[in-house]
């Protein structure tokens, strides 16, 4: 392993906007430990990664357990190089209208979000602090400002929000900068998984959201891949504690 190439830590990873982050943070020519529940589901990714020239490795963790992630934090640090860029993407939906939703649903959706987003900061912040680099982005979604039938999904991503500002202010002063990204549709298995809940056709739920979006068009996994490649960079050492929409039009 190149003692300059930085290591990424990507959660959620297997598929979809975790497994495009992944593959784009590689191609950029940082070694990525692709992270899902299943280590095994992560193969596609890495197989993806090492078939261009990357360098990945997979690992499983249940990003809600702390001692999981601290696990497999030390064994990324042993197989790659210890973590400065961590992407927290590993996300759940349990949607429901509210008089309908369990504790259990809401509990899930928080224990993956938001638990899962300090434990793997925590646990890799020591690594950045020591590398006076680190470049951290969290997942949000347009969701955080409201959405019927995703009162835990909203209030995680709401709470990812506050969380990304104040990592911005507690680690800025070690070179560390904390983002977070919103995308609004984007087409993937959870967005499938919505439109099977609310009773529609994948293929028109597509067609009428895009007709919602100004740029015309749904957002694919890519397109939350380039922003994040953007946001690690060196290049935006200056841009911290901010929410990016990627949403295709502007969200209030």
């Amino acid at each position: 392993m190149s003692e300059n190439r930085r290591t990424a830590l990507v959660t959620g990873a297997a598929q979809g906007i975790g497994a495009a982050v992944a593959q784009r943070l590689a191609a950029d020519g940082l070694a990525v430990a692709v992270v899902d529940l299943d280590e095994n589901a992560c193969s596609d990714t890495v197989e993806a990664i090492t078939a261009a020239g990357g360098a990945a490795l997979a690992v499983g963790a249940d990003v809600s357990d702390p001692a999981a992630v601290d696990a497999a934090v030390e064994r990324i640090t042993a197989e790659l190089g210890g973590p400065t860029v961590v992407v927290n993407n590993a996300g759940i939906i349990r949607d429901n209208l509210l008089f309908k939703m369990t504790v259990e649903d809401w509990d899930a959706v928080m224990a993956v979000h938001l638990r899962g987003s300090f434990n793997t900061v925590k646990a890799t912040q020591k690594h950045m602090v020591e590398a006076k680099f680190g470049r951290i982005v969290n997942l949000s979604s347009t969701s955080a400002l409201g959405n019927r039938g995703q009162a835990n999904y909203s209030a995680a991503k709401a709470g990812l929000q506050g969380y990304t500002k104040t990592l911005a202010i507690e680690l800025g002063k070690f070179g560390v900068t904390a983002n977070a990204i919103a995308p609004g549709f984007i087409q993937t298995h959870m967005t499938a998984a919505t439109a099977e809940r609310i009773g529609v056709p994948f293929d028109d739920f597509i067609k009428f959201s895009a007709e919602q979006i100004p740029v015309q068009r749904v957002g694919q996994p890519e397109d939350i891949a380039h922003t994040a490649s953007f946001l690690v960079s060196e290049g935006a050492g200056f841009v911290s504690g901010q929410v990016i929409y990627v949403a295709g039009g502007p969200k209030d």
